[in-house]
């Protein structure tokens, strides 16, 4: 590890040398011109005519000059002396005068004030900020204040009652906070727990897909223990200097040390987390950054109460060194809501806004089937800006809907205006998958149909949503959703005996099952309980990578065409037996724009 040196002090003799010869140069220059009492220059006509009016103090004669104050000794003036006048100084005695010297500079503390003290200033604030830009360069441990924490670890330090977040607060993750709560409770009261032996587990990490609220669960661990909160993000560790990140990760627990007990928020930690490649040329400043967090989790006192939280969305990249028991003693799941998670994560947000209290909450959370804990609360938003938009003072049923519908596919375009022929196209599209979705069995129910196009790029969607959340899906469940897919060309050709490309996002969804199900779910009768593709990084949507050889590989591509090709003549059959109401729900959706899923129950058992 290399040593973090003090900063030199030569810099600062210099810049204090410095400082000083200007101060000198501009006191012996420019200041005296700035600082001298302002003198007044007449001619000496005026000069005489003041004397016989007896309206002169001080005069002073010195070379071809004569320096005068009037009567009351306010003002100064200047003139020339005229060789000639041979009786000036009786004059002056005469009328009132004194021959004195004229004190034309300012008092000792008005040229303290303005020749050295004013002056000084900017300098003063110019040496203390480059004083500081070294220290911080330098890498010094010790320093000053910074966001409140203290040190120069970078973390930002909440108090108990500034966070104001608690269990409460966060909905929709039972489990996780069921986990947790031992946390806390050993923080409330650690002394039933060291009687039996038992020791606070040194750090949680918590793992889970972006905006499931694994940063809002550990600010609810510290509101719930009644206890400071260092939070700081893992890419704050990163340095240019070589050492700089290390002295973070020191000063960090440093001061957690002089705080605890207390809570240290990791987040984002597999930026210095990653695993250690030992490849010459890798990333010096990372590794002793991890380095040392793996060294101050080995060495703090856990019994003193410093509890150390980490988030990612990248578990299966971090260092197995920095997973192992000791350490990371809890790996906390923090995935997606259900149903009843979704419904309590909307009620916990919708509170915060105005409603008209006939919400329900349910509905909106079935239609939100998948949505993380930030989209829900999106979605809450949206519905009250919808509100405001329209004119109300309270978000109603109808806002959170369509709120779930921007979300899902953007806002309605209502600039686009498409073609007779083009908008015939897209009801006959929409319509051929709604018609195969209730063709079959094990289809979630078709809830509404649009043509209006979306900001998303899409010109009309067919929204389907199950009664539940459904875990496990079967064979014949996948090849039906092949086959929904595979609706919408079906009925463009089966009507105009030609193709568009609208479909576009329906191949490339019915592909990915169809691949998924040959590749990685053993679901195929020629290759059986095989699978030929790893996935990684599965809660940032999946890095899928090929294990296969590459005849292997052709014959999955081969099988995979099978499946779909299948599944599309499947659903061509089907919209052959209902052309009729192809034609009828069609034709109703052209004129309509958007028919309900009851709309279309009602067209389809005509």
């Amino acid at each position: 590890m290399q040593e973090v040196q003090k900063p030199s002090k030569k810099p600062l003799i210099f810049y204090g040398i410095l400082t000083l010869l200007i101060l000198l140069l501009l006191n012996s220059t420019l200041f005296p011109a700035i600082t001298q009492k302002k003198i007044i220059s007449v001619d000496y006509t005026e000069f005489m005519q003041m004397t016989y009016d007896q309206n002169i103090g001080k005069v002073q004669i010195e070379g071809t000059e004569i320096t005068f104050t009037d009567k009351a000794e306010e003002n100064i003036y200047r003139t020339v002396l005229i060789d000639t006048d041979l009786d000036l100084v009786q004059r002056v005695y005469d009328n009132g005068g004194s021959l004195s010297r004229v004190d034309t500079n300012p008092g000792l503390l008005t040229s303290i004030l303005v020749g050295w003290i004013l002056p000084l200033l900017p300098f003063l604030l110019i040496g203390y900020f480059l004083n500081r830009k070294m220290k911080k360069m330098a890498g010094s441990s010790g320093g000053g204040m910074l966001f409140g924490a203290g040190g120069d670890s970078g973390a930002r330090m909440y108090v108990p009652s500034s966070t104001g977040i608690l269990f409460s607060d966060v909905a929709g993750e039972e489990e996780a906070k069921e986990l947790l709560l031992e946390i806390v409770d050993f923080l409330h009261d650690p002394e039933k727990y060291r009687s039996i032996g038992a020791k606070l587990p040194k750090g949680a990490l918590l793992v889970g897909p972006p905006g499931t609220g694994k940063t809002l669960l550990a600010k609810a661990v510290a509101g719930e223990a009644n206890v400071p909160f260092f939070s700081i993000a893992g890419s704050e560790f990163v340095e240019m200097f070589v050492g700089r990140g290390a002295a973070k990760v020191r000063d960090l627990f440093r001061q957690a040390n002089e705080k605890a007990p207390c809570i240290i928020f990791i987040d984002e930690i597999d930026t210095i987390g990653k695993k250690r490649d030992g490849q010459l040329g890798g990333n010096d400043e990372r590794e002793q950054t991890l380095n040392q967090l793996l060294t101050e989790m080995d060495g703090f006192d856990a019994s003193k109460g410093v509890v150390v939280l980490a988030a990612t969305n990248r578990p299966d990249s971090l260092d197995p060194a920095l997973l192992r028991p000791g350490r990371f003693d809890r790996r906390i799941p923090v995935e997606l809501p259900d149903l009843q998670g979704r419904v309590d994560i909307l009620m916990v947000h919708a509170a915060k806004i105005k409603t008209d209290g006939n919400i329900d909450f349910e509905a909106v959370a079935r239609t939100a089937a998948g949505a993380s804990g930030a989209e829900l609360a999106n979605i809450v938003n949206e519905a009250a800006l919808r509100a405001v938009r329209n004119g109300r003072k309270a978000a109603t049923q109808e806002d959170f809907q369509e709120s779930v519908e921007t979300v899902i596919a953007g806002y309605q375009k209502k600039s686009r205006v498409l073609s007779d022929e083009e908008k015939k196209t897209v009801a006959y599209h929409e319509v051929g998958h709604a018609l195969v979705a209730a063709s079959q069995t094990h289809s979630a129910p078709v809830q509404k149909i649009t043509i209006i196009p979306r900001t998303s790029g899409a010109l009309g969607y067919t929204l389907q949503v199950d009664d539940n959340d459904h875990f496990l899906m079967s064979k014949d469940e996948l090849l039906n959703k092949i086959a929904t897919f595979a609706g919408g060309r079906a009925a463009e050709q089966l009507v105009f005996n030609s193709v568009s490309t609208g479909a576009s996002n329906d191949i490339e969804q019915a592909t990915k099952i169809a691949r998924s199900m040959v590749s990685q779910l053993g679901m195929s009768d020629e290759f059986g309980f095989v699978s030929f593709e790893e996935t990684s990084n599965v809660y940032l949507g999946g890095d899928v990578r090929g294990t296969c050889s590459s005849v292997t590989q052709a014959k999955i591509d081969e099988k995979v065409m099978q499946i779909v090709n299948r599944q599309y003549e499947k659903a061509l059959s089907i919209l052959k037996q209902n052309e009729e109401k192809l034609h009828l729900i069609a034709k109703y959706l052209y004129e309509h724009e958007t028919i309900t899923g009851a709309e279309f129950m009602q067209l389809f058992n005509k």
